[in-house]
């Protein structure tokens, strides 16, 4: 999982492990570098073990087996405290007896600034995240999302060069989430911060990261930009798990090279993917399919398409998009996506049509 070298990488998991039990490995030898300046989520599930890398690097909690480096120096036993990382939760933890401002102040009096530098600073990180009115106020007088503002100005304060953040918009309305999302990401850039970033909601992990690696059973099932996660998935999981997905289960029963193979569907249809983890013929696949690749205007399809028959099983407006969904090849959770556009038609269910796509776009996984 490493793809830089060691002179490159400003956070390091180097074969990390962590057990709690002293059985079960909650974390499996994982192995990750990150560059100055990224923005890296860690993105999956619930119990997959991303919290727990989260919490390692922050220093609650130690790892079993391995070593954590921040800037070439081994962290495994330097406190929290210690590490000069900021820090941002789901749960704000802001002191409620504290002013903003005294919230602000108060990892600067831990790292002895005299006190017009801690005023300086203050000011600064409370216009940083637009809050420069607000120093004066108890947080019980904040709003949430005013609350999640401070709490991420606090985490900036003292300007650390890492900045954890632990499913920080997780209560926050949809909204108001969208808007922090972009907030973070362009405060991140600006100053040039490292992030490190849990959450379990793909759509944040794809708008806000350079980079998202995606947890399942304690190991990285993939880390890569965005758009690569979304359009070239490594395995049936991570396809999954990152946006929706059609599949069909077959099996392999030709390769054609390293582009191109035959799959026979379970329901007897034969049809070409792009083969991604599958070596042999008689493999077991799960083809996967986005289903905005998905066309169903035969004019509409490029030379070289594959089409399918399907029944058209439900119609669902949602506004600036169109959700199709069909029974193809004895799938009946296929779903297509189309643009709400003046020419796109409006199927109505027990409609018998043609779908099609490029066999490119079509990626035979492991079943």
């Amino acid at each position: 999982m490493t793809d830089l070298g060691d002179d490159q990488s400003f956070v390091k998991f180097d074969r990390v492990q962590k057990s709690y039990d002293g059985e079960n490995l909650v974390v499996k030898d994982l192995n990750l570098a990150m560059p100055q300046g990224e923005f890296l989520t860690m993105l999956g599930p619930s119990g997959s073990g991303k919290t727990t890398c989260l919490m390692m690097l922050a220093g609650f909690e130690t790892a079993t087996h391995g070593e954590i480096l921040l800037d070439g120096k081994p962290i495994n036993n330097i406190p929290p405290h210690k590490r000069g990382i900021g820090m941002v939760f789901q749960n704000y933890a802001l002191f409620p007896h504290m002013t903003v401002a005294e919230n602000l102040a108060f990892p600067l009096e831990v790292r002895k600034l005299g006190k017009s530098e801690r005023e300086a600073k203050v000011k600064r990180a409370l216009d940083m995240v637009q809050m420069g009115d607000f120093g004066g106020r108890r947080p019980a007088q904040l709003s949430g999302g005013q609350q999640q503002r401070v709490a991420l100005a606090r985490a900036l304060v003292f300007e650390p060069e890492l900045v954890l953040m632990d499913e920080p918009l997780g209560a926050l309305d949809k909204q108001l989430r969208e808007h922090m999302q972009f907030e973070i990401t362009r405060l991140a850039h600006e100053l040039g911060i490292t992030t490190v970033y849990v959450t379990h909601d793909q759509t944040e992990a794809l708008t806000m990261s350079d980079r998202v690696a995606v947890f399942e059973d304690g190991r990285i099932q993939q880390l890569a930009a965005p758009d690569t996660l979304y359009e070239e998935p490594d395995n049936s999981f991570v396809a999954q798990f990152i946006g929706e997905n059609n599949t069909l289960e077959g099996i392999v029963t030709e390769l054609k090279g390293p582009d191109l193979c035959t799959v026979k569907l379970d329901g007897g249809e034969i049809i070409e993917a792009k083969p991604v983890n599958v070596s042999a013929v008689g493999d077991r696949t799960r083809v996967s399919i986005r289903p905005e690749r998905v066309e169903m205007s035969m004019d509409r399809l490029q030379e070289g398409a594959h089409t399918l028959k399907a029944e058209v099983l439900e119609f669902i407006y949602m506004g600036d998009i169109f959700r199709t969904r069909l029974r193809v090849a004895g799938n009946e959770e296929f779903v297509v996506k189309t643009r709400n556009a003046p020419d796109q038609p409006r199927l109505t269910p027990g409609t018998q049509i043609e779908i099609g796509w490029l066999p490119e776009d079509c990626r035979a996984l492991d079943a």
